[in-house]
């Protein structure tokens, strides 16, 4: 009787493909099995105790239990700009110019609703993090996949990139209202330099359209390499929003404190859907969140320490494994190529292999797109212990692949 009754909405989304090693890996864990798991980038430590602390003083206090400020309390939203004028020297009005999410995923899920009528046009390079093409399509919007390369040193190709993006400015019908990027990028972790904003933002003002920038991995850099802002871009703020979330750098991914900032007709646009969807964060969040960005930062170096010491054993550890991965100077993951002896498997089946025949998990990259394929993405959330027992066990698998083709 209903079998005839659409939604057009979860037609239009493909199947998950990360469901599917989500599955695999349940399932072999509840056959006894140890999986060592790169697959989710989900901060592994604790947060630091002067935030936590601040979250349960402000807890006990009385009249914190009630419903919040949708766009995020004063003080929270004052954080935010005072942390982006001491980071990029970029002076922004908290009223008009910043709005607290629930995490970076949500501001951005809920920012695309606001400002996308059914038909828009948004270019998302290819592969992308999941939600940056798939938020726009529940939206009513199309997207453009836009192809992207890089370098061995997973920084982005300029040239190629306006190249491409400048082909699907013409060849799109309508012309695209949005274009997205995310530097440091998810999955691949490619790095942009304060030029290359200067010219997207040049192009944007000239075939007008805006930008939705997403930094969630700022902080995370490593061998020099610092995180631009394209709000330090002069004008930016007349086409552009920026996105960044607290889960990584402060390890609080479960408390879903994020913000978006920027151009003021967008950033309105969110707040005023916010006052429809919800009532904000519990307000102890906040203001824990707000010493976070307004306190000691010196556990933010600690993580990056972290990050880089797990990225250098586990790059030297598969590489006697037999498996050579190019150094990423930037995340919390690694964008590492098949090895040879896999690569006519594809990402997928072989992420499925490395499941149940090495005991470990990763991401496949194709999941983040058709761009993606050939390669997996590994989140440094094990310990350098684990790490290696990772490369023990895949030595042995790719062994066992090379033994297999003979």
């Amino acid at each position: 009787m209903f079998d005839e009754i659409k939604f057009n909405t979860i037609d239009r989304l493909p199947n998950y493909v990360f469901a599917q090693i989500n599955e695999i890996k349940l399932r072999e864990r509840r056959a006894g099995r140890d999986i060592i798991d790169f697959s989710m980038g989900n901060p592994d430590g604790d947060t630091p105790k002067h935030i936590v602390d601040k979250l349960v003083e402000s807890a006990q206090k009385s009249k914190t239990s009630g419903y919040s400020a949708s766009k995020g309390i004063y003080k929270l939203r004052l954080a935010i700009t005072d942390w982006y004028k001491r980071k990029y020297g970029v002076h922004l009005d908290p009223e008009t110019e910043a709005v607290a999410t629930m995490g970076s995923k949500e501001g951005y899920v809920h920012m695309v609703q606001a400002i996308t009528n059914p038909g828009d046009v948004a270019v998302v390079p290819d592969p992308a993090y999941p939600i940056h093409t798939h938020a726009i399509i529940i939206a009513g919007g199309n997207v453009v996949k836009m192809p992207f390369s890089w370098n061995e040193k997973y920084e982005l190709e300029v040239e190629q990139f306006f190249n491409d993006l400048n082909k699907a400015i013409r060849e799109s019908m309508p012309k695209p209202k949005f274009v997205v990027v995310n530097f440091p990028h998810n999955p691949t972790t490619v790095t942009v330099d304060q030029s290359f904003y200067d010219r997207l933002v040049a192009l944007a003002k000239k075939e007008r359209f805006y930008i939705i920038s997403d930094i969630a991995y700022a902080d995370i850099t490593f061998d020099g390499y610092q995180t631009p802002s394209i709000l330090a871009t002069p004008g930016a703020k007349d086409v552009a929003v920026e996105s960044y979330t607290l889960s990584k750098s402060y390890t609080m991914a479960g408390w879903r404190v994020g913000f978006f900032v920027g151009n003021p007709k967008l950033i309105g646009a969110l707040q005023k859907i916010k006052s429809w969807f919800d009532y904000g964060m519990y307000t102890p969040i906040q203001v824990a969140a707000t010493v976070a960005l307004n306190g000691p930062q010196d556990c933010i170096d600690e993580v990056i320490q972290k990050y880089q010491k797990r990225r250098d054993v586990l790059l030297e550890s598969f590489a006697n494994a037999g498996w050579k991965i190019d150094k990423p100077q930037s995340t919390m993951f690694v964008w590492a190529k098949l090895p040879p002896q896999a690569k006519h498997l594809g990402s997928l089946e072989f992420t499925k292999q490395l499941l149940t025949k090495a005991e470990v998990a990763v991401s496949p990259g194709i999941g983040f797109g058709s761009g993606g394929e050939g390669y997996v993405r590994i989140a440094l959330i094990e310990n350098e212990k684990r790490i290696r027992q990772a490369a023990r066990n895949i030595k042995k698998y790719l062994k066992d692949l090379e033994n297999e083709a003979r």
